[in-house]
């Protein structure tokens, strides 16, 4: 019995310790980019969406951005295509981009299911739903890589309308250029434009990584919190390499265009986002602007 009450106020403390989060956000939208191992793991998918969920019924407008590479591959090799990528983006021909879209539109109607079993009522769209995504063709290092977008502008009406309305919106990252054809996006790119068209406090970034690290190769300098501008500071001193430069320059972009936090964090560990947004120390990294107070000292 005395085992019993113990657990029941530690439950009780946890709750105590998200309550001054719940309060400070409270009908604050927060951007959530979806995808990595968090997308192939049915377990782990389960509970990023318990994860969104959540956030919504205790106040939170999330909107959730995903992709879909691997399950991308697996279908452009079904098709008899090899998977072609210059500097980590997908060449995208015509018969690649119609199975990119097939696919983002499975992905999102799936996640659509899930949130609604959850008893929250969410809308998959696509960035060329309501001109939420215009761009142009993407060059590579003067490259042309086929059907590879670069957003120009955000037009986040259909979201707003559709958080007025109560839905989740869950948005795949594909976007019309003036001719109107459709581009596949970098997702990690339509979560930033469109977190900074909603003015989102958060935008949450699930990797598979932990966050990020002052010395890469030891786990022990990873980084709870910094501003902008000691994030810059570490891209400039050249210790940033791999996958983590770009999204780096993501959250550092995300932040001047008036996004308050940015945070990276690790998709493959079960409701990583409830434990970064809602407890004190966190277990990702969060980047803020220089103005913002940090929730505690290092």
């Amino acid at each position: 019995m005395e085992d019993k009450m113990e657990e029941l106020k530690a439950k009780a403390e946890v709750l105590i310790e998200a309550l001054p989060y719940i309060q400070r956000f409270n009908r604050r939208i927060i951007v959530v980019k979806y995808g990595g191992s968090a997308m192939l793991d049915e377990e782990l998918k389960k509970n990023v969406i318990q994860d969104v969920t959540l956030l919504k019924l205790v106040g939170f407008k999330p909107i959730i951005v995903h992709g879909g590479g691997p399950e991308i591959n697996r279908w452009v090799e079904k098709s008899g295509i090899k998977p072609e990528f210059v500097e980590g983006l997908r060449k995208t021909d015509e018969a690649t981009m119609e199975i990119v879209e097939m696919v983002l539109g499975k992905v999102g109607k799936s996640l659509v299911s899930m949130v609604e079993s959850l008893g929250v009522r969410a809308i998959s769209i696509s960035g060329k739903d309501g001109g939420l995504l215009h761009v142009h063709k993407k060059l590579v290092d003067g490259e042309d890589i086929g059907y590879v977008g670069e957003i120009d502008h955000v037009d986040p009406k259909i979201l707003y309308d559709l958080l007025e309305k109560d839905f989740l919106p869950i948005v795949c990252p594909l976007g019309l250029d003036d001719e109107y054809h459709t581009y596949n996006i970098n997702a990690d790119d339509a979560a930033c434009a469109i977190a900074s068209a909603v003015n989102a406090e958060k935008l949450a970034f699930l990797t598979d990584i932990e966050g990020v690290r002052r010395d890469p190769d030891d786990p022990g300098t990873l980084i709870s919190e910094m501003t902008v501008t000691e994030a810059a500071q570490l891209l400039d001193s050249g210790y940033v390499v791999g996958g983590m430069l770009p999204k780096l320059g993501n959250c550092i972009e995300a932040v001047h265009n008036g996004v308050s936090r940015v945070h990276i964090l690790d998709g493959r560990l079960a409701h990583c986002l409830l434990l970064e947004i809602f407890t004190n120390k966190g277990i990702g990294t969060a980047i803020l602007s220089d103005e913002e107070d940090k929730f505690y000292n290092e």
